[in-house]
């Protein structure tokens, strides 16, 4: 099969189409023929090796979101799916097998979820890991309809997500946005608009009238943000823990930091099922920001270092 990987780490360049072996396919397991795979955060951080010792030999394969065909079920995968099925998975470049940007690509069957009717495979390989990102750093709060919640990186791919899935939560939602994006982050359904930048967590707190009861930061925001929420309240973050003086002050003012890693999180079966009927429903809103051959993925991987990006870029095989 195709595929496109690296045999050393670095920068975009070294991203490089190959010719590899079809993936074999496990028990609880579903093998995707590829059509869509996402580019993401995580992608670059496993090209320029920021992910530590992996568990096999390079080349590597990144990818950690596919959309396509069902193409093969391993031994005691359930009859929700059937060969021929188009379906979108949250897949694991660790794997020794490798990951999305691929030809074919396997995901444990709780990982994979029908592409939402309505979605082409383009969309619906956008849904998986940003979609559980943001649910995770919703869940993370533990907040009641009618809770006032800020986002931070609110136009971005994974903040995008929060502001629509807090707003179907029944939240209040205090969203920052630059300039050139507050048409795009009102229609997501943000309540109220601050500007995005240094003093975004006091303009938080002045459009609360206080403190807010969550927020959920889809950026490397600074911790500082725990300066605003409630005493009880939680702070998600997409980012790593803070440094030990930052998780002492949170501490000191009774507010808990929760980074959120897709890859430890639970229920993912039932909550790709929920995210697939949000967006069927029109609850969210599958956000693609441009389309590359999978041989260009080199040039994906210095757009989405560049920045900007409103959506996620997808690679189509």
């Amino acid at each position: 099969m195709k595929a496109i990987g690296l045999h050393q780490f670095g920068g975009p360049e070294v991203l490089t189409l190959l010719e590899r072996p079809v993936p074999p396919v496990s028990a609880g397991e579903v093998r995707i023929r590829v059509t869509a795979a996402t580019i993401n955060p995580g992608d670059v951080i496993l090209r320029r090796g920021g992910v530590g010792s992996l568990p096999m030999p390079g080349p590597w394969i990144p990818g950690m979101e596919a959309a396509g065909v069902v193409d093969a079920l391993g031994r005691g995968v359930d009859d929700r799916f059937a060969v021929g099925d188009r379906v979108t998975a949250f897949v694991l470049p660790i794997d020794p097998r490798g990951g999305a940007y691929a030809e074919f690509a396997v995901a444990p069957a709780e990982r994979v979820v029908h592409t939402p009717a309505g979605a082409t495979d383009t969309e619906a390989a956008t849904l998986p890991m940003n979609g559980l990102t943001a649910r995770m750093a919703l869940d993370a709060l533990d907040l009641s309809p009618g809770a006032t919640v800020g986002v931070v990186g609110a136009a971005g791919a994974v903040g995008g997500y929060i502001v629509q899935l807090a707003r179907a939560d029944g939240l209040r939602v205090i969203a920052d946005a630059a300039p050139q994006d507050r048409a795009l982050v009102a229609s997501l359904g943000a309540d109220i608009l601050v500007d995005r930048g240094d003093d975004v967590a006091r303009a938080l707190h002045f459009a609360a009238g206080g403190e807010l009861d969550g927020i959920a930061a889809a950026t490397a925001a600074g911790f500082s943000l725990t300066g605003v929420i409630r005493k009880g309240g939680t702070l998600s973050t997409v980012s790593q823990m803070p440094d030990p003086a930052a998780a002492a002050a949170a501490r000191a003012r009774g507010v808990a930091i929760r980074p959120i890693g897709v890859h430890t999180g639970t229920g993912t079966r039932t909550k790709l099922d929920r995210l697939a009927g949000q967006v069927e429903e029109g609850a969210l809103t599958l956000r693609v920001a441009r389309t590359l051959p999978a041989e260009q993925a080199p040039e994906a991987h210095r757009l989405l270092e560049a920045g900007g990006l409103r959506g996620r870029i997808v690679l189509q095989f």
